[in-house]
């Protein structure tokens, strides 16, 4: 008796092979509508931030934080959400102490619905995160407070915890495409509340680049 083998024909085989390639075509494109949704979110603090700022100064002619009439503007205003009115935002901009104006401005843009969330600073939330977790925060563009060194402009917002592929995305989205130059800057990590001192800016070809976590600053 004659055995017969038995296979796939090609035409099945190409079938497989089609089904295959839809299956990593959507896993693929699922991860970069992530991934993309995940730079979205990311620049949507960036744009905020200037737009909080102006937007109180043009209702009290002060700067959120730094307000000495933080008492009477504030809806539920206190002493303690005064700052010391020299039209900056001291502080460091990662800062977890109340005194301090750059903490103080969460607050304030809180309160006047300028920004949603909490307003008691005895809160764990009260600290913004971004959406990769890590610490968001304003300051003053004084020079001891800059995170990177060679910025200027009045203000400085800082994300920190991005990894490089979206840091990179974020600079070509708000900035000039060069995370070197411009208003938007790339540094090495900054955790927590931690002060860490100015640090140079980090081009996005360096090595590993894409996977490693940076604090991204922009100056405006």
């Amino acid at each position: 008796m004659k055995s017969h083998q038995k296979g796939f024909t090609l035409v099945e085989i190409a079938i497989v092979l089609v089904i295959i390639g839809l299956l990593l075509g959507g896993v693929l494109k699922g991860q970069e509508l992530i991934n993309s949704a995940k730079v979205k979110n990311l620049a949507n603090d960036f744009k905020n931030a200037p737009l909080a700022i102006y937007g109180y100064q043009d209702r009290f002619r002060a700067v959120p934080g730094d307000d000495l009439r933080a008492k009477t503007n504030l809806p539920g205003g206190q002493d303690s959400d005064a700052g010391n009115g020299n039209g900056r935002i001291d502080g460091e901009w990662n800062s977890q102490t109340a005194t301090d104006e750059s903490a103080k401005y969460w607050r304030a843009v809180r309160l006047t619905n300028f920004l949603a969330g909490p307003t008691d600073m005895g809160q764990t939330e009260y600290y913004p995160i971004n959406v990769e977790g890590g610490r968001i925060g304003i300051t003053g563009a004084i020079v001891s407070q800059i995170p990177i060194t060679g910025m200027t402009g009045t203000y400085v917002f800082c994300s920190s915890g991005i990894l490089g592929k979206y840091a990179r995305q974020l600079d070509a989205t708000i900035d000039d495409n060069n995370t070197e130059t411009g208003s938007l800057r790339v540094r090495a990590l900054v955790t927590g509340g931690d002060v860490a001192a100015p640090a140079a800016a980090i081009a996005s070809t360096t090595a590993n680049f894409d996977t490693t976590g940076y604090t991204v600053c922009m100056t405006f």
